[in-house]
């Protein structure tokens, strides 16, 4: 197959990309709206993906200015909901298949994801196999290198995580950065699930692979979206397409 773009690095999202959490958040957020009658759709479902914790949650109640419930509120009564499910998750197909491989192969990689630091332990502690593979190379939403209001779909969490893995990537948009700046971030490549990390991806400059919800690809079809490439799945992704080390023939599709 022809090489699309030479990767030197490669980010990685986490929920709903590497993990099964989306449909946690989906059920803990009806349960708590359906005490008011209302139901989070996943038209209102895709806004919410990827962002920051409390942008999240004003996003999602802007929808509902009817209900007596604070975003505070929200907040608290769906960390009690949610903590209790996050030691359940389990990577999604191809996640520890591609992410062991990478490593194997010395590949830099990172998280570079919107959750908290809190709920990032929460959701990874059971998964050791997994995380453990990132050596560290973990970014946060909650990170005090990103501003506040700057998570995705600004590129800073992908900017700050390839800065962990010593790349030269600079700040802001890629129309901000200098020419060495722009070649750094070519050589990086994105896995996201939500249509906030695609554009925060592709306003970084790098290559973005989204790997979609069907019931966001309904909404958003893929011919409409600016990116790199669509898969159905991490199993789908074939590294020598992107200059990196093939899969063992063994292991091969």
């Amino acid at each position: 197959m022809a090489t699309k773009s030479r990767v030197e690095y490669v980010l990685f999202d986490m929920d709903g990309l590497l993990i099964n959490t989306e449909h946690i958040y989906t059920v803990v957020t009806n349960t708590i709206l359906a005490r008011y009658g209302k139901k989070m759709t996943w038209d209102i479902k895709a806004g919410c993906m990827g962002k920051p914790e409390r942008q999240a949650s004003e996003y999602l109640l802007s929808f509902f200015p009817d209900i007596d419930l604070t975003v505070d509120q929200y907040i608290v009564e769906r960390r009690e909901l949610q903590d209790a499910s996050w030691p359940t998750v389990s990577p999604l197909p191809g996640a520890e298949k591609l992410v062991r491989h990478l490593h194997a192969h010395g590949i830099p990689i990172a998280v570079a994801t919107g959750s908290q630091h809190r709920n990032f332990v929460l959701k990874t502690s059971h998964l050791s196999s997994l995380f453990d593979l990132f050596g560290g190379n973990v970014v946060c939403g909650d990170d005090e290198r990103i501003l506040p209001g700057r998570g995705k779909p600004n590129p800073d969490v992908f900017l700050v995580a390839a800065k962990t893995l010593g790349r030269n990537v600079g700040e802001g948009d890629v129309d901000q950065a200098s020419t060495e700046e722009k070649i750094e971030r070519r050589k990086g490549l994105v896995f996201e699930d939500a249509i906030s990390g695609v554009v925060a991806g592709m306003c970084a400059g790098m290559k973005v692979v989204w790997i979609p919800d069907p019931e966001l690809t309904a909404l958003y079809p893929p011919s409409e979206v600016v990116t790199s490439a669509t898969l159905k799945t991490l199993e789908d992704f074939v590294p020598e397409e992107w200059g990196l080390p093939p899969y063992p023939s063994s292991n091969s599709a």
